[in-house]
């Protein structure tokens, strides 16, 4: 016979393991879906509805339609047999309608520009990390266009090569003109005229 002691820790053993293990949720099992008891809906396709409900509402072809809609509404109730008139005089019904279009019209339009607000932050930013990119590019241009034009500075020309060279060839005719008066600096100038060999 086991003692009451150790069947009741074995018992509280057991208990505290399946407790556990209801308690921990397996990562390698998708959790069960839960039971919503509101309707779902997309936001982005909605947000697409309201900028179109929006967008027609700013049209004269909303204003159109819903003028011609309230005078054939006015014009059938008063003149009308009074048997086939569904809203009488004070056309109470029409101003109910009108009241409930304002009321889901004003947020859809509210909808609308808020994606609109939040679509215009999005390309601002976007803007302003482009500029700071061309400014970047700019600055490091305008650098390397300053090196190459401090390199250019101290590359040698070729009218500056040509006065150098004139200046050794006066250099030159100087020192053979004082030592011997009939040489020239070049060969073809000892003997008045080309060489056989430059041919």
């Amino acid at each position: 016979m086991v003692p009451e002691r150790e069947t009741t820790t074995r018992e509280r053993a057991a208990s505290g393991a399946t407790a556990a293990s209801r308690a921990r949720a397996r990562l390698d099992q998708p959790r069960p879906p839960r039971r919503r008891f509101l309707p779902e809906w997309d936001p982005e396709s909605f947000g697409r509805l309201s900028e179109r409900v929006a967008r027609f509402l700013g049209t004269g072809r909303f204003i159109v339609w819903m003028t011609v809609v309230i005078i054939l509404w006015v014009v059938w109730n008063v003149s009308a047999p009074s048997s086939l008139r569904f809203d009488e005089y004070p056309f109470i019904f029409l101003t109910l309608m009108l009241s409930l279009q304002a009321s889901y019209a004003a947020p859809l339009i509210l909808l609308a520009q808020n994606r609109q607000d939040d679509r215009d932050r999005v390309n601002l930013e976007q803007d302003r990390k482009q500029n700071e990119r061309s400014i970047a590019d700019t600055e490091y241009l305008t650098r390397e266009i300053a090196a190459l034009r401090i390199g250019l500075g101290e590359v040698a020309t070729r009218d500056w090569i040509r006065s150098e060279l004139q200046d050794v060839i006066k250099d030159l005719e100087e020192r053979h003109d004082g030592h011997h008066p009939d040489r020239g600096v070049f060969p073809a100038d000892r003997s008045g005229g080309r060489d056989v060999h430059d041919r």
